[in-house]
């Protein structure tokens, strides 16, 4: 058996080649684990902070040589956060409300995912064209004309015809339905692009065989396109349901209530505290808010977990990459 010598390989070209290529894996590697690690650091220390914080005494709050691992655990922060928060009851409500968004969401945006997709019609173009700029535009620019919209709602006049004068939306979920039927709800334009670049990607033969079959329409896109499109729908589905559970902005906007949106009511958990428990030291509230604040992240770390592969998977095959 030979023996490898850095001598001879730097004499012989191809050794040499070999062995240069295998300095630049390993250097490559060294630096892709470098960017991850500086990465998960820079996302995660915020939240393991919480996490430790969250179980902290008061002794543990007001030791300096405490880090990492709290010398005096203890769960009262976050018996005091489901107590104050309302949790349980509230918790419900939210998904309930979110599940209920996703779902108007998923079935509006991928019919007109579909629709432009598939079929030819006057202004197809300018109409998608719409769909990237509601991707693009902030929705701060056009908080003003929904606020008024919904402020005084009356469409085509029938509010006033019916009551005599418009309806006021404000302090109700109702906005948030009526702009995730109408196609225009949170990061709608987005699942629409999604829904687009996956139908444009599916082969037509499928729709052409369920017509000859004597298939129609509507048969054919919710029991053969729509089945094909599930990595699409789980995308869109997983997306929607974090967006609109950690939205602040429309929920805010709207006055809606934080018995349905429970992430409202972390702005204002130090300040219940401290009026009904006298708790005034800001340290130790802090520790009760981060034990609110990992209580609201729960749910969609669960979701996540649970579906992380087929999220994946959507991702991939749904034209979001490449």
């Amino acid at each position: 058996m030979k023996k490898f010598s850095i001598k001879k390989a730097f004499q012989d070209p191809y050794q040499t080649k070999l062995l240069m290529n295998d300095v630049k894996k390993f250097c490559l590697t060294v630096l892709q684990i470098a960017i991850i690690v500086g990465v998960s650091y820079v996302i995660l220390s915020p939240v393991i902070g919480m996490l430790v914080n969250s179980f902290s005494s008061d002794r543990d709050a007001f030791n300096p040589m405490v880090f990492v691992v709290p010398e005096y655990p203890t769960l009262e922060r976050y018996q005091l956060a489901i107590l104050r928060m309302d949790y349980w009851p509230t918790i419900g409500r939210n998904i309930l409300y979110v599940l209920s968004l996703t779902l108007i969401q998923v079935f509006i945006c991928s019919m007109v995912g579909y629709g432009f997709a598939r079929f030819d019609f006057p202004f197809k173009k300018l109409l998608f064209g719409c769909v990237v700029v509601m991707i693009v535009i902030p929705s701060h620019t056009i908080m003003l004309p929904l606020y008024t919209t919904f402020r005084n709602f009356d469409p085509a006049g029938i509010a006033t015809a019916i009551t005599g004068a418009p309806i006021n939306l404000m302090g109700t979920p109702w906005p948030m339905y009526v702009m995730s039927f109408l196609g225009c709800g949170v990061r709608a334009g987005l699942y629409i692009y999604i829904f687009n670049q996956f139908f444009r990607g599916l082969p037509k033969e499928i729709e052409e065989a369920a017509f000859v079959d004597g298939a129609g329409m509507w048969y054919t896109y919710f029991r053969i396109m729509l089945m094909n499109a599930s990595p699409a729908v789980i995308t869109v589905t997983v997306f929607s349901m974090v967006w609109q559970f950690n939205d602040t902005f429309f929920s805010n906007l709207f006055l809606v209530s934080p018995d349905i949106v429970i992430s409202k009511k972390i702005s204002t958990l130090q300040s219940v505290i401290a009026n009904q428990d006298k708790i005034l030291n800001v340290t130790i509230q802090e520790l009760y808010l981060h034990a609110g604040i990992i209580l609201v992240l729960l749910p969609i770390i669960l979701i996540y977990l649970l579906l992380q592969r087929y999220f994946i998977e959507g991702v991939e095959r749904s034209g979001i990459v490449g």
